[in-house]
């Protein structure tokens, strides 16, 4: 695999996660601009807030996509695992700082998801199976998504190779980062609930 090949890859990563989903469900069906409403974040927990299931599961699925499709095609591509984590990393910050929203994003848990489902379904599955439970129980979505961001580099540790653990750590910090203003919220108990 040549060096401009991984980085097209990347790009094409990039921009294929930079896209709103979010933002083109809403415009589809008539809802207002989710960065305008709610917490003002693109993503399904904020249009389920706004537009009901029906938006946020296709919201979800878009963003799942977002992170799903380019690490499946630079599988296909033949990209080696370093690679992979390239490629992957790049999907997720195009949803969390989108080129063509002005680098002003979603939280990323979707695309990461969507990711680590491409690169190793057994983590995808074990991070699904958190966050329900989670949710389940303390009915929060934030407090659900940051505590599989805590678990996955444990995950893909056992389930995969080093390569991956560094790429999804990385991950990890920059979801818990994402995350700080409900961090602030959950200790005051001012968080919504699922």
């Amino acid at each position: 695999m040549l060096h401009y090949d991984i980085f097209l890859a990347v790009v094409i990563s990039y921009l294929f996660g930079s896209i709103q989903t979010a933002v083109i469900i809403c415009k589809i069906m008539g809802y207002p601009d989710p960065r305008t409403q709610g917490s003002g974040n693109p993503g399904a927990t904020n249009v389920l807030r706004m537009g009901g299931k029906k938006a946020a599961i296709l919201t979800l699925l878009g963003d799942l996509c977002k992170g799903f499709i380019p690490v499946m095609a630079a599988q296909y591509y033949g990209l080696d695992s370093l690679g992979l984590s390239a490629v992957a990393f790049a999907a997720f910050l195009g949803h969390i700082y989108p080129l063509f929203s002005h680098f002003k994003g979603g939280k990323g848990v979707a695309t990461a998801l969507g990711c680590l489902l491409a690169l190793a379904w057994p983590v995808g599955l074990a991070l699904i199976c958190t966050w329900l439970i989670m949710a389940m129980l303390f009915r929060y979505s934030s407090l659900a998504a940051l505590t599989a961001a805590v678990l996955a580099p444990l995950y893909i540790w056992y389930f995969t190779n080093i390569d991956y653990t560094v790429m999804v750590s990385f991950m990890s910090i920059l979801l818990v980062y994402r995350h700080k203003n409900n961090i602030l919220r959950l200790i005051k108990g001012e968080e919504g609930r699922i």
